[in-house]
């Protein structure tokens, strides 16, 4: 048997005493309550769950990730592995359960519903109504990962339709995506029989559709941040609410996770008990998971908290074993194994030239800190100034002439950067300063066969991701302190004013997230849904 001593945080019933947890065989065999709270001992909470992350976008292989997770409390996650599917397809998907079983780490991976995205790019796989059958009869696939395709559940497309009808059959619970949904729109979508929404960006938005009973996740990751446009909902709402990264790249994993948001959480005046429901129990009843919830009988996934101010972690445990202790990852791993589907040549500067017709040009707006972007309109004489810079999307699944356009809000000064992450379907995207620049970027990616790359006049970095061009083969910590690097040269050398430019850069290609994107096959107008011209006159 082992004992973990301290103050325990009853979340069903919000009370707290001093206590003794007793752990037998992997679960939680008796709690002894010994006396009242004592402030100088430390908290025993359940562990922190991720509502909703793509694991892909941490650069790391899942078992990588486990090992810097739990340093914060972390012990299971919800993951949408669509990011490898849409590279490999159910090859991908089991990839990422086969790896993460290495270690001692709850990932419960979807089904993802949407590879391709859209048809209006070129994917490296396709994931069919029957894949997604076979997958959510998998004990260990617990849902259905989310419903891209707000359009073809509104207009009820046939596909988009049988794939929710599976998940349905299964009994398992099917997570939404959709992003500025209102009114009868979002009514038509969410009665589908969808449950969740991480892609809302306003409070307005988030009160409509939590009317509706949709469990709304606040979402904070590398890219989009949406925790202070609604974390005011969650005085009166937080029963129906979860918190999650989505997307998060490795430095911002070294920092924090779910933890940070519950800290920020309290700080906001969220009372404490329900700050930490939406990161434990919320999900874990939601998916119906195995994760345990700090009750007599439960598997013993607990974390020890300094106190429930800052949650700064001391232990975590994950089925009885600890995993962390004092800021140190105890989880040790083999090294991952790799897997790739990576088809293409070095790229030319000739084969990059726009022929513009019109006196304008259509500019992608990129935001700080938002995966969704604006449209601008500019004079065709001011392409090269003012932060207007050539975007590139490169197939590279197979021989294709690339897509270009222009994109402000990067505001490189030099050079140019590219990346084999590019969502959803992970072509190479690549923005920059002149063409050279931007082909040499490319072709360092399309010589490790994936990666991030960084060029300037006289320096040239790269950070290899061999595993489905999305994830680094080498040790979290070690790949964290590589991305450190070369975002700071992005920052610092290059000038760009984004605070996270490569995340940023790998949703310049996401079709399914208003307003203007580029695709492999050209400019996409995400607000009708269609392919756009670059050059017009008024």
């Amino acid at each position: 048997m082992q004992y973990i001593s301290g103050n325990y945080v009853d979340l069903w019933d919000d009370q707290i005493f001093e206590a003794r947890v007793i752990l037998f065989e992997n679960r939680i065999f008796r709690i002894e309550k010994l006396g009242n709270e004592d402030p100088n001992l430390p908290y025993i909470l359940p562990g922190f769950v991720d509502a909703h992350v793509h694991i892909e976008s941490s650069l790391l292989a899942p078992s990588e990730f486990a090992k810097l997770a739990v340093v914060h409390g972390t012990v299971a996650t919800i993951s949408d592995p669509h990011e490898i599917a849409n590279v490999l397809g159910t090859k991908g998907v089991y990839y990422m359960l086969k790896n993460g079983q290495t270690v001692p780490f709850k990932f419960f991976f979807g089904a993802p519903s949407c590879v391709p995205a859209t048809t209006f790019e070129t994917a490296g796989a396709e994931v069919t109504v029957d894949d997604i059958d076979q997958m959510l009869a998998d004990p260990r696939i617990p849902y259905l990962a989310e419903m891209m395709n707000f359009p073809g559940v509104i207009y009820e497309d046939p596909m988009v339709m049988a794939k929710i009808k599976v998940a349905q059959k299964h009994r398992k619970p099917i997570d939404g995506h959709a992003p500025g949904l209102k009114g009868e729109q979002a009514e038509k979508y969410f009665s589908a029989g969808i449950s969740t929404d991480h892609e809302c960006f306003t409070l307005e938005e988030a009160e409509g559709k939590l009317k509706l009973g949709v469990k709304i996740l606040i979402r904070e990751g590398s890219a989009a941040r949406n925790f202070e446009a609604l974390i005011p909902l969650a005085k009166e709402h937080s029963d129906q609410m979860m918190f999650c990264s989505d997307d998060k790249h490795p430095d911002s994993l070294l920092l924090g996770h779910i933890n940070a948001l519950v800290k920020r959480a309290v700080a906001f005046g969220i009372n404490p008990f329900a700050a930490i429901r939406m990161a434990t129990i919320q999900p874990i009843q939601h998916y119906s998971l195995p994760v345990g919830m700090l009750r007599e009988g439960d598997w013993a996934d607990v974390i020890l908290v300094d106190n429930l101010i800052e949650f700064n972690v001391i232990d975590t445990y994950i089925h009885g074993q600890k995993v962390a202790e004092n800021g140190k990852s105890l989880i040790q791993g083999p090294p991952p194994q790799t897997i790739n589907h990576f088809k293409t040549h070095a790229i030319t500067e000739k084969e990059i030239q726009i022929p513009v017709q019109g006196s304008k040009v259509r500019v992608i707006g990129a935001l700080n800190g938002q995966i969704v972007t604006e449209r601008k309109w500019v004079d065709a004489n001011k392409v090269g100034q003012e932060d207007i810079l050539k975007i590139v999307v490169y197939n590279r699944y197979h021989a294709a002439p690339p897509a270009v356009a222009y994109i402000h809000g990067f505001g490189l000064q030099q050079g140019a950067i590219a990346s084999s992450v590019a969502h959803d379907s992970h072509n190479i995207v690549a923005v920059g300063c002149d063409d050279k620049s931007i082909v040499d970027a490319i072709n360092l990616v399309v010589k490790e066969k994936g990666g991030l790359s960084a060029v300037s006049k006289d320096k040239k970095l790269i950070l290899p991701l061999p595993i489905a061009g999305l994830m680094s083969a080498g040790d979290g910590y070690e790949v964290a302190q590589e991305y450190i690097k070369i975002d700071q040269f992005v920052r610092e050398s290059l000038g760009s004013v984004l605070d996270s430019p490569f995340m940023t850069l790998s949703f310049m290609a996401l079709l399914v997230i208003p307003s203007l994107k580029l695709s492999d096959k050209g400019l996409f107008d995400g607000d009708r849904f269609e392919f756009t011209s670059v050059g017009f006159d008024e």
